[in-house]
């Protein structure tokens, strides 16, 4: 009896291996990562406390700080491989980044925060199809009235489901959100996280999702604790050594203005 093929492995969406990433003048790593790895649709919650060094490993995922050994891959291309201007592009066609801070253009309506990302990938553009800002808007429970305001008139709390409907737009294949509920009340933290978990799943996008609320780690299917995989931490003895004071923890991007995360 011929036994049935194996079924193929899909390659994962996003793939760390032996990275390693020291700031200028820093004593120490604050990366040294062996392997990690996310398949498309799986969804990962990452946690950690401060100083550990989650918004550099977010930065590095990204494409917005390069290692200094080992690589970051996404969709099979690493980061380090591509010159400036192709990081900007295969960021924009395959990467959704949820900003701690948001990163809106304040002078821009909701609805065309939420469509820039289309403007700088024809790739999602063709994916999202000519409704899908007003349809992720509704989704998030965002009034109508408010979409053609201007994007800094809005709540913290607005603002937030706006950068999430902006990172989902154009299903990329990989979606990373940095505390992305921090300034929701319970009711619109779980319309929210089922709008970002049901729109990944939908999608097929891996999701790498950073976080503080321990509440929301059951709706994930793995859990990682960053100190348990960073062995920067374990060689300092201590939290990892973040940017100096005047370096951000991210930056702003490859080339600006446009949000790092959501590249030209």
């Amino acid at each position: 009896m011929i036994a049935p093929p194996t079924p193929a492995v899909p390659a994962p969406a996003l793939q760390l291996q032996g990275l390693r990433y020291r700031w200028p003048g820093a004593p120490a790593d604050t990366i040294a990562i062996d392997s990690l790895q996310l398949a498309p649709g799986d969804s990962v919650f990452l946690r950690g406390p401060s100083g550990c060094g989650k918004s550099t490993l977010l930065s590095l995922c990204a494409g917005v700080l390069l290692p200094q050994a080992g690589s970051v891959q996404l969709l099979g291309r690493a980061w380090q491989s591509l010159g400036a201007s192709a990081r900007d592009r295969h960021r924009a066609d395959h990467l959704g980044y949820i900003f701690q801070q948001f990163n809106l253009l304040p002078y821009l309506s909701v609805l065309d925060n939420v469509r820039l990302p289309l403007r700088f990938s024809a790739l999602r553009a063709q994916r999202a199809g000519p409704q899908a800002a007003e349809q992720l808007l509704a989704r998030t429970g965002l009034p109508t009235a408010l979409w053609t305001q201007a994007a800094g008139s809005l709540s913290v709390g607005q603002q937030q489901r706006v950068a999430a409907a902006r990172a989902l737009i154009g299903a990329p294949a990989v979606v990373i959100a940095d505390e992305p509920t921090s300034a929701l009340d319970e009711t619109l933290r779980e319309a929210f996280m089922a709008l970002l978990l049901d729109s990944c799943a939908a999608a097929g996008s891996a999701l790498l999702f950073v976080s503080h609320d321990a509440r929301l780690t059951q709706r994930f299917a793995r859990v990682v604790d960053l100190p348990a995989i960073n062995q920067a931490a374990v060689e300092a003895g201590g939290p990892s050594a973040g940017p100096p004071p005047s370096r951000p923890a991210i930056p702003s991007g490859d080339r600006p203005p446009y949000p790092a995360g959501e590249g030209r």
